[in-house]
């Protein structure tokens, strides 16, 4: 009898589990237009380490070789600088590989990065903005972008994001200013 009621607790326990994870993400809340483009208030960087996904991008420069696939993988550094290695697969199924650096502000989840090399670095100009502006509190997705609204990606920890999560995430991405028009979104 023990063993029977173990069972069936262990499949009920199975069956909750199961059913929890194939529900669709909690959604922000929607933004009304005008709302201000801002870096959220946290960020913990050892929790936004390892690697994200890239679900859409604004078109840049810099990436317009990348085809598919593409990733950004951040390593905190004992100096408290932030290893930044950008992937992505060019059409022709051969790797980008982009290297850089980000370093903290005097606002947590605004940060500077740089892909010029290292003896470059105390020029102003070869860092710039990326601003953690639309977080998950779990740190399952992240939207970036910048004072000037003209860089934005959205970001997921998973290869893949929920549609209607998308979608809200959007919505809020507008609200702030940023043109989304020539949206590049993830296959």
């Amino acid at each position: 009898m023990r063993h029977a009621l173990t069972l069936i607790m262990a499949c009920a326990l199975a069956q909750a589990t199961s059913a929890a994870s194939a529900m669709p993400p909690a959604l922000p809340a929607a933004l009304p237009a005008g709302s201000p483009n801002q870096p959220v208030d946290e960020l913990d960087l050892s929790r936004y380490a390892g690697t994200w996904h890239e679900a859409a991008r604004l078109p840049m420069f810099f990436q317009r070789k990348c085809a598919a696939d593409t990733t950004a993988t951040y390593t905190p550094r004992d100096d408290g600088l932030v290893e930044v290695v950008n992937r992505c697969i060019k059409a022709d199924g051969s790797a980008l590989l982009a290297e850089g650096l980000a370093r903290t502000t005097d606002r947590p989840a605004a940060l500077e990065v740089r892909f010029a090399p290292g003896w470059l670095g105390w020029l102003p100009f070869v860092w710039a903005d990326y601003w953690v502006i639309d977080l998950d509190p779990d740190y399952r997705w992240a939207v970036v972008g910048g004072p000037g609204q003209g860089a934005l990606w959205f970001l997921s920890r998973d290869e893949t994001i929920d549609p209607a999560l998308f979608e809200r995430l959007r919505q809020r991405a507008q609200a702030r200013g940023y043109d989304l028009s020539e949206l590049v979104v993830a296959d």
